[in-house]
């Protein structure tokens, strides 16, 4: 599904990425960790397309993300949920408005939003607190409700960089736990993490990056993949 081939991203002299080589299959949940630096933020967003490459290819469903233009950007981006550590909410708009206005601006239909919505507020647990703003909701909440703005789109793949940085252990492993519900559920998750403890708790394809390039990538029960 997801194909990183010979990428590299310099900012000035500097690899962020360095070269790499990635590929990530359909439906598999991969935790990327590594030190700050080693470029886990950079790949994400090369994914996404906010950041260009200097070289390589990058490769979703066939489609080559570094060779679009904006507006093909726009309507690739649509089909992936995105979900930052510090959740890039809207202040002035509630709970349910927060979600909307994510369909609002791909003029959706109203009839569509109105049973859109209260179903992804369901999956993520906020279903009883609609009416909300983000400043009365918890840490764990504004998560959860940035969850549900990144899924209200019926992606297919969910990007998440460093969700639970800002978060306490108890409230992060219920962020992790939503993860894994919506990978069981069909869609690719990747998330980039700096906690070995959420890694441990996930068990699954851990990716471990250095200074711009894969230097491990095994299945969390040890049995390491031979890297090429």
């Amino acid at each position: 599904m997801i194909v990183f081939e010979n990428v590299t991203k310099r900012y000035g002299r500097t690899a962020v990425l360095d070269r790499l080589n990635l590929s990530v299959l359909r439906g598999e949940f991969v935790s990327v960790i590594g030190p700050s630096g080693a470029g886990k933020s950079t790949l994400i967003y090369c994914l996404m397309g906010a950041e260009k490459i200097q070289h390589g290819r990058i490769s979703v469903d066939g489609y080559v993300v570094n060779e679009m233009d904006e507006r093909a950007l726009q309507y690739f981006r649509r089909r992936i949920g995105v979900v930052f550590q510090d959740y890039k909410l809207l202040p002035q708009k509630n709970v349910y408005e927060n979600v909307a206005f994510a369909l609002e601006v791909c003029g959706y239909e109203t009839a569509d939003i109105k049973k859109r919505v209260p179903e992804v507020l369901e999956t993520v647990g906020l279903h009883e607190k609609f009416r909300q703003f983000p400043h009365q909701l918890s840490g764990g909440e504004k998560q959860r409700l940035a969850t549900a703005r990144a899924l209200v789109h019926n992606p297919s793949l969910l990007l998440a960089d460093e969700p639970t940085g800002n978060l306490d252990p108890a409230t992060a492993k219920g962020i992790i736990d939503l993860f894994l519900k919506i990978n069981k559920d069909g869609i690719t998750v990747i998330l980039t993490t700096h906690n070995p403890l959420l890694v441990d708790h996930i068990r699954k394809r851990v990716i471990t990056m250095d200074k711009g390039k894969v230097v491990s990538d095994r299945q969390h029960s040890g049995y390491h993949l031979e890297i090429k």
